[in-house]
């Protein structure tokens, strides 16, 4: 009897695709094209020019360094030796191809096309004959990495197989999007197509260990047209927590942590997940997935999941600076208000996934709330995870530290280093969106961008100097005067809430109030899911000002989060901050300010690239300084904490 629902829910899993409709459609929103969205200077710009001219070349001369890239070679035939590192460094290499793709967006650079050619010539070789592509097997099939596996997919909970050419498929496509070339996409093509093969149309019911080819597969399919790439990626859906799952490792082995379904999201079918569970990262790639394969396929139940999702991290698991996965062990999420401060986790490709996860939920519902958590988790924990000098990064980002923790130019787990690398440079694809005959602001900094509505480009000039300012200011620039509207973000910290929920709130709610103007006459500020809609016939010329109070606001926690109690956080703006040993000496873990205690702002154009800090009194008389949390670890390493003492 076991043996035969076994064999009837592979036939299940196998059949699902069937239900895929015909092809229903994309986002109601589309991200601006960042290609076009010009950052002139500012933070954003800073942190542009940083990676295109330092970490992407960083990153590129790693993956030279550490084997990575030799591992291709190997496996082409080209190099003799063993493979080096670890199953899943394949990925490594892929993801900074996507960065170096989206480089050649932004720049022509042909030296570094040529580059790209080369190595997609190597990675052609590299490709078995029928399609298969995992150089930790090729390279040695009779003894292959720790979790590889003895033979093709025979380990796909730890194995990396399908999570890496995930990352093949995205790069291959930015490469084609960015140059026209069909080199890379053929090589991702004829990797899918034999996945499809033995997957979804040999009814083998299994799915990857780390979700990623799910998101992959919907970008091959939007750039193809091919139906089963989408099919495919429905099929690894909708087999977690359906397919038979093996505990197969030792409880004292180094993979024990697999045992687990909730690690991988696999304890329950995909639609009868409400809580956010498991490793951080793989969660928020799914659940990302659910949004693509849900909007192109017209799958309502997997975007009222994915909502359902997004609730639970909100209200209950997610931290001030925006960052998720407060555990160490599994890299995971934790119970609901399970965040502690010098432990927590928050791994710097779990902020990227979540930036992602949010922006889909905005394209999806125009809803400015998803931009709040976007820009929390921008502005904090994921700018955090990279030095200002753009070439040493963290892999974890505590709120709390004793002094023992520094970025460092590399791991041997590089996944963090090579995810900033191909997000950076799209920074600009989060500052817009257009829709029906409307334009969305939703992230504000110094820029000029042309954007298309209707039958006319519109050319935008941002001018500020957010988010260190307030004042903002939107020239408009249509190819003729006509009627459309434009969609203001207001920020929920700007009108009483830190984020969407009860998980924070400020401590003293203030008087100030944004304002807007539209050629220099008040506009009602009647929001509606987090937007002032206006709607007018524009003219080149009109102007846009918009105010923003950026006064010094304390933060507390929900009563549940006992790592937090008697404690306060400081945030200006979008920006959480953070008292440093550099700044406040080694003392400062035990620091207490009183509750009355003002502390002041001030911008310093030469100190660490030009931010501000917040000066104030700790209730024993000393001065204390706070810096944006991003830029903490940028001088003499040191302790650190957010969550301050409060009298």
């Amino acid at each position: 009897m076991k043996r035969q629902l076994i064999y009837a829910t592979i036939i299940l899993a196998g059949l699902l695709f069937l239900a895929i409709p015909e092809f229903a459609g994309d986002y109601p929103l589309k991200p601006a094209d960042f290609k076009r969205v010009h950052l002139r200077s500012g933070l954003f710009a800073e942190r542009l020019k940083t990676t295109l001219e330092t970490t992407i070349p960083h990153v590129l001369k790693m993956n030279e360094e550490t084997g990575r890239i030799a591992n291709f070679e190997k496996a082409a035939g080209l190099k003799k030796g063993k493979f080096v590192g670890r199953r899943y460094n394949d990925s490594d290499v892929f993801k900074t191809l996507e960065g170096v793709a989206y480089y050649l967006m932004l720049r022509k650079d042909p030296s570094i096309e040529k580059y790209m050619d080369n190595l997609i010539s190597v990675i052609a070789k590299a490709q078995e004959k029928d399609g298969y592509l995992y150089t930790a097997r090729t390279v040695d099939p009779e003894n292959p990495p720790p979790g590889a596996g003895p033979y093709r997919w025979s380990n796909l909970f730890t194995s990396h197989e399908l999570y890496n050419v995930g990352h093949m498929y995205e790069a291959a496509v930015a490469y084609y999007l960015a140059t026209g070339k069909e080199n890379f996409l053929k090589i991702a093509i004829k990797n899918a197509d034999l996945i499809d093969r033995v997957f979804r149309q040999g009814k083998k019911c299994a799915y990857p260990g780390h979700q990623e080819i799910e998101i992959g597969l919907v970008k091959l399919y939007r750039v193809t047209g091919n139906k089963k790439y989408l099919k495919l990626a429905r099929y690894f859906l909708d087999a977690r927590g359906r397919c038979p799952f093996r505990r197969m490792f030792a409880s004292d082995s180094d993979f024990a942590v697999y045992n687990q379904p909730e690690y991988m999201q696999a304890h329950k079918p995909v639609i009868k997940q409400k809580e956010a569970v498991g490793h951080a990262v793989r969660a928020l790639y799914m659940y990302s997935a659910l949004l693509d394969v849900g909007t192109a396929a017209d799958i309502p139940i997997y975007i009222k999941t994915a909502k359902t999702l997004w609730k639970d991290i909100v209200e209950h698991k997610i931290y001030i600076t925006g960052g998720v996965g407060s555990r160490s062990e599994g890299e995971a999420f934790g119970k609901p208000y399970e965040l502690p401060n010098a432990d927590a986790y928050s791994e710097t490709c779990a902020s990227i996934a979540n930036v992602f996860f949010n922006h889909r939920l905005f394209l999806l519902t125009g809803d400015g709330k998803y931009v709040d958590v976007l820009e929390r988790t921008l502005y904090n924990a994921l700018l955090a995870g990279i030095s200002l000098s753009g070439d040493h990064f963290f892999y974890v980002n505590p709120l709390e530290s004793k002094g023992g923790l520094e970025r460092k130019p590399w791991y041997s787990c590089a996944c963090c280093p090579t995810n900033l690398a191909r997000f950076l440079p799209t920074i600009g694809k989060y500052m817009y969106a257009t829709g029906n005959n409307s334009i969305y602001i939703t992230l504000f900094g110094q820029n000029e961008t042309e954007l298309a509505i209707a039958d006319q480009k519109i050319h935008l000039l941002q001018k500020t100097d957010y988010p260190w300012d307030g004042k903002i200011k939107i020239e408009i620039f249509p190819e003729k005067s006509s009627v459309f509207t434009i969609f203001v973000r207001i920020p929920e910290w700007a009108i009483g809430k830190p984020i969407p929920g009860d998980l924070y709130r400020f401590k003293k709610q203030k008087k100030v109030r944004p304002e807007l103007k539209v050629n220099s006459k008040p506009i009602p500020l009647k929001i509606e899911k987090g937007f002032v809609k206006i709607t007018r016939k524009w003219s080149k010329g009109d102007v846009i000002n918009l105010f923003l109070p950026m006064e010094v606001r304390r933060v507390v926690a929900h009563p549940l989060v006992k790592d937090d109690t008697d404690r306060v956080a400081f945030q200006r703006g979008p920006v959480v901050f953070c008292f440093e040993e550099a700044d406040n000496g080694k003392d400062i873990l035990n620091k207490v300010v009183s509750a009355e205690a003002k502390f002041s702002a001030e911008y310093k154009p030469s100190f660490l690239g030009g931010l501000v800090v917040l000066k104030g009194k700790a209730a024993d008389g000393s001065i204390l300084t706070a810096i944006p949390y991003f830029a903490w670890d940028n001088r003499t390493p040191g302790k650190m904490i957010v969550w301050i003492k409060e009298e």
